[in-house]
This record gives structure tokens, sequence and C-alpha cells, in this order.
């Protein structure tokens, strides 16, 4: 830990590692977005990328790059940070390496509710809202359902995945009443897609991570890392767990449902970002800045890997992060059993 003193009095707190870390993560995503760029059927060059970012380019350049295939990438960027941020506060919450929205049914909530869209015929704004609201709803639910004198970790955990089961048996009874086409276009955004999307999915997203994010750096980390040693612990040290632990939720539950919204449910970065950040640190608390940086290079390299894999077809982006956590996740299961926690 490095300590900073300020002429004014004021305390900088930081890890230099996890700093580090944190960076380096940005610059990845930050090579990969310019690679995303410069790819496709009118492919340029990273030099040509950046000189049209900064202003310069063709007119034909700029349309392509600023119109079509940039908002795709901020809105990768966004989904990854906001993904890896929830993750992180569910998985210091219950103080478990499967706390997860993917898990504890959060993003099945925000596929009902776009699926009722769907089945009920509506816009694709109409679609985001309801992502939006039914992940809502189901964060009341399971928190409601958790409740007993407060809301411990696995209680959290198994109410989730009850609910979970439940709500991923409704999907697919709105899949089965769903028109085919309209099936086919959600069966594309229930495995979590990038295509096509414009800044009008990147903007609301940016507004609610613009006032979440900072909210948690900045007002609740410190506590954050304090609720890790255990409620009581936290309360003696004068943290409010209930109140404090219930407008973290909140705030986990939005982004991950925008983040639905604007990407459909793409699994397994909240779950993998959190635990490759604290694996490079190696730093202890929830590595909230880091997890964020990865979070956002692990999707874009993802959306990468989704364009440019197979020659001539494009795949969602869901079926790569899939993959990748999945994988991971067999792994960190068989950890658990070695370590004897399973």
């Amino acid at each position: 830990m490095t300590v900073i003193r300020t002429s004014w009095g004021l305390s900088l707190r930081f890890r230099p590692r996890a700093l580090g870390v944190g960076a380096g993560a940005a610059v990845l995503a930050a090579g990969f977005g310019v690679v995303a760029l410069g790819s496709g059927d009118y492919p340029m060059g990273p030099a040509d990328v950046v000189r049209t970012l900064t202003g310069g380019g063709t007119v034909a350049e700029q349309f392509i790059v600023l119109e079509l295939r940039l908002p795709r990438l901020v809105t990768a960027l966004l989904v990854g940070a906001a993904l890896a941020l929830a993750g992180t506060v569910f998985q210091s919450l219950v103080r478990n390496p499967l706390g997860s929205p993917d898990i504890l049914g959060f993003t099945q909530g925000a596929s009902t509710g776009a699926l009722v869209v769907v089945v009920l015929g509506g816009s694709s704004l109409a679609l985001a809202g309801a992502a939006v609201v039914g992940g809502l709803g189901t964060g009341l639910v399971i928190y409601a359902l958790a409740w007993r004198r407060g809301v411990h970790g696995y209680r959290l955990i198994l109410v989730g995945i009850g609910v979970s089961a439940i709500l991923t048996g409704v999907n697919g009874y709105l899949l089965t009443r769903a028109p085919l086409m309209e099936a086919a276009r959600a069966v594309l955004w229930l495995t979590g897609s990038l295509d096509g999307r414009g800044w009008a999915s990147a903007g609301p997203l940016l507004a609610v991570l613009a006032v979440l994010a900072p909210l948690v750096l900045v007002g609740c980390a410190p506590a954050l890392r304090m609720m890790e040693l255990g409620d009581d612990a936290a309360s003696a040290l004068g943290v409010p767990v209930r109140r404090l632990r219930l407008v973290l939720l909140a705030a986990a539950v939005l982004l991950v449902s925008f983040a639905a919204a604007a990407a459909g449910p793409v699994s397994f970065v909240a779950l993998v970002a959190p635990h490759v950040a604290k694996r490079l640190t190696r730093a202890p608390g929830p590595n909230l800045l880091p997890s964020m940086a990865v979070g956002a290079a692990l999707l874009v390299g993802a959306d990468l890997v989704a364009q440019r894999a197979f020659a001539g077809h494009q795949l969602p982006v869901g079926v790569v992060t899939g993959v990748i956590g999945g994988g991971y996740l067999v792994w960190l299961l068989a950890m658990e059993r070695r370590a004897g926690r399973l």
C-alpha cells in the first residue's frame, strides 16, 4: 500500500501492483478496440484507425469507424466494465467466489422481461426497458425471499439459484409462445450479442455507469472491504451493514439490468473478471477498478474473436464468453473441491 499526502492535507492510498494491472488491462482493451475498429469488409491499419479517431481520415473512413464500428466497441467496453463491477460487488457481499448475477438469477430475470415483450410484440426500445424492469423485479423478489433479520451470503445464493431455475423454465415456455421470427430474434438476444448496436444502446448504460461507478468505487469501497470480514466485524467498525448491503445490491442489479438491455445477458464476464483481476493484483479486497478494466478487455477481446474466428460468419459474443467462462467455472470448482470448500 502506497500513501501520497497532498499539500492541502488529502491522503491518497493505492496499491502500485493493482494500479498497474488496471492500467495494463485498459491498454489491452484499447489495443483490442483498435484492431476491432480496423477489421471487417473494409480493413484499416491501426495508424489509419487512430488518425480517423483523432479527426483525420477520409469521409468513408470516418463513416465506417465513427458511425458503424465505434458504437459497437463502446457498448462492449461499457457492458464488460458494468458486468465486472457488478460481479465483484456480488462476490464481495456473499463472500463466495461463485457469487455472480449469472448464477444468482438476475440475468435470467432480465431475460424474462425481454421475452415478455417478444411474445406480446414490441420495439427494441421496449425490449431493453423490459429487460431492466425484469432484472430489478427479480432483484426485489430474491432480496425479499432471502430476508431473515438481514440478508446473508449463502441464503442469498441458495434463493438466487432457486429463482434462476424457475425463471429458466419460464423463459423456455415464453420462447415456445413467441412467433417463429420473433423467437429466433429472442434466441440471439438471449445468447448475448453486440450485432447492430448503436449509440442508443450505449447511452443509457453510460449514464448509469457514470452515476453508479463513482458511488461504488469512492463511496462504498472502503466499507465493502470491511464487510468481507463479516457482518459482526464490520458493524463493530461502524459500518451500517444492512443499509450498505441494500445500496450495493441495488447498484449491482441496476448495472446488470442495463448491461443486459444493451447487449443481452452476456454470460460469465461477471464471474470471471473479478477472479482474474484478483489473481493478477494479488491484493485483498474487492479490486473494483482492476476488475472493471479486466471485464472491458475480456468482452472486447471476446467480441473480436466472435467476429473473426470463422471467416464469413460472426458468432454472438455470448458464445465466446460462455466457452471461456464455462471452462473457467469448471476449473474454479475443481480448485474449490481440492481446497476442501466443496
